[in-house]
């Protein structure tokens, strides 16, 4: 173990971002005796989990929750989860994450938007003596002042969630969709909110994405369809690609078997005819008949006109304030270099990721390190596991115990969804992991 004292080394490391795999790096790096500094933008911690807190996860109570947080809590009297037990949003938080958020303390500010990270004194092009001089970040607070500080390494946990994907099948916005605002959304709706609800209920709405948070919606719209007070409401399923055996995941075979019943839920929906699937539709442009959207493809395809959007279609990372620093990213998806081979789903029709820790995290500039779903940039399928698994190494990795930060300390499941794979504009095959054992 390394244990040379350095000139940064009274610094702290800044964590950015207050979610899962924030706080869980946080808890490694006391755990590890270094000194976190967690920044939040939102009002509390886990704002981003705030906002989906009527989405159950897939994952169980055993497969959220990080060892070292934890340790953390057992202190405070914190009782941990029904192990099998499979929580909502707002369960994770208030469970778990604030709680967590409430043992770190002042270690965890909130309000505290990071707008920039550099090296102190040198911007991106400057080499000398550059690896010894500490992060500078620059930071704007609800209040509106700003304020610079110094870190002697920084993990990025901001995830990707204030930066969701457009509805264009291009990675543009679709032509007329910011005008087109007040009718889109691009989160799963909460249909117990009475106004949610009644935008909803009766009304004809298009759902564009092929994955769990688009599996989730069609399934609230079917519930809500066959409700009393949902008589007349229909979703139009917009799938960029042409069904096939995978299109709904793995179903029975998925080895995190709630996930999978969020596909076969999906899959009743369409039965039932309570939403319409419309495949090889890649949106171009969204026009208006009157008041309503009406969706055109980029082969001229118009669809009837629908009441609402629902636009579902991944998410992808915001790298605007780590632009003075050398990062070495995929040029695809815009995840580090060294991990994107293992989550590309151009090659992975199912998903599957090899536990991994600091070396696929690394970059050039030597102390920043990209962790839960930021790291995995526009990949899907990320699991909290995965990030604790990150975090726990790069931890490791900064407190000079290399051994502890290359051993791998995790088993995941296979993912069991398929995408990816398969001739382009045609059904994938269906064959794969995702096929049942012969």
């Amino acid at each position: 173990m390394n244990t040379a004292a350095t000139p940064t080394d009274d610094l702290p490391v800044l964590v950015i971002g207050a979610g899962p795999v924030g706080l869980a790096a946080a808890a490694h790096l006391v755990e590890r005796g270094i000194e976190p500094l967690v920044l939040e933008a939102g009002p509390r911690a886990a704002a981003a989990v705030r906002e989906w807190s009527h989405v159950r996860l897939f994952s169980t109570w055993g497969e959220l929750t990080d060892p070292a947080a934890e340790k953390l809590l057992a202190p405070t009297g914190w009782v941990r989860p029904e192990p099998t037990a499979y929580p909502t949003g707002g369960d994770w938080t208030e469970r778990y994450l604030q709680p967590l958020a409430d043992a770190l303390g002042d270690r965890v500010r909130t309000g505290a938007r990071v707008t920039g990270v550099s090296r102190a004194g040198r911007d991106r092009t400057v080499d000398a003596d550059r690896a010894n001089q500490p992060f500078a970040i620059h930071v704007t607070h609800a209040d509106g002042h700003e304020e610079r500080l110094l870190a002697r390494a920084v993990i990025d946990a901001s995830g990707t969630w204030s930066t969701p994907g457009p509805a264009g099948g291009d990675g543009l916005p679709a032509l007329g969709e910011h005008a087109a605002a007040d009718r889109i959304s691009y989160r799963v709706p909460d249909l117990k909110d009475p106004a949610v609800r009644a935008r909803y209920a009766g009304r004809r709405t298009a759902v564009i994405g092929s994955g769990a948070s688009a599996f989730t919606a069609l399934s609230a719209l079917a519930d809500l369809a066959g409700a009393e007070d949902g008589a007349g409401t229909k979703a139009v399923w917009i799938l960029r690609r042409g069904i096939s055996g995978s299109t709904f995941g793995g179903g029975d075979a998925d080895q995190l078997p709630a996930r999978g019943a969020l596909g076969l839920a999906a899959k009743a929906a369409v039965d039932a005819g309570h939403a319409e699937a419309v495949s090889g539709f890649r949106t171009a442009a969204i026009e208006r008949a009157g008041e309503r959207p009406v969706l055109v493809a980029e082969d001229g395809r118009r669809l009837e006109p629908v009441d609402e959007v629902v636009v579902l279609t991944g998410f992808r990372p915001d790298l605007s304030f780590l632009d003075e620093l050398r990062l070495g990213l995929d040029e695809r998806l815009q995840a580090p270099a060294a991990l994107a081979p293992l989550i590309d789903p151009n090659q992975h029709s199912c998903g599957t990721v090899y536990p991994h820790g600091v070396n696929e995290l690394s970059h050039p500039e030597p102390g920043v390190h990209l962790v839960g779903m930021k790291s995995y940039g526009r990949a899907p399928t990320f699991l909290a596991l995965t990030g604790y698994e990150q975090v726990r190494s790069v931890a490791a990795a900064l407190a000079g115990d290399r051994e502890a930060a290359e051993r791998v300390e995790l088993v995941l499941p296979e993912t069991g969804v398929c995408g990816g794979s398969g001739v382009f504009d045609e059904p994938a095959d269906t064959g794969g992991c995702c096929a049942p054992a012969q």
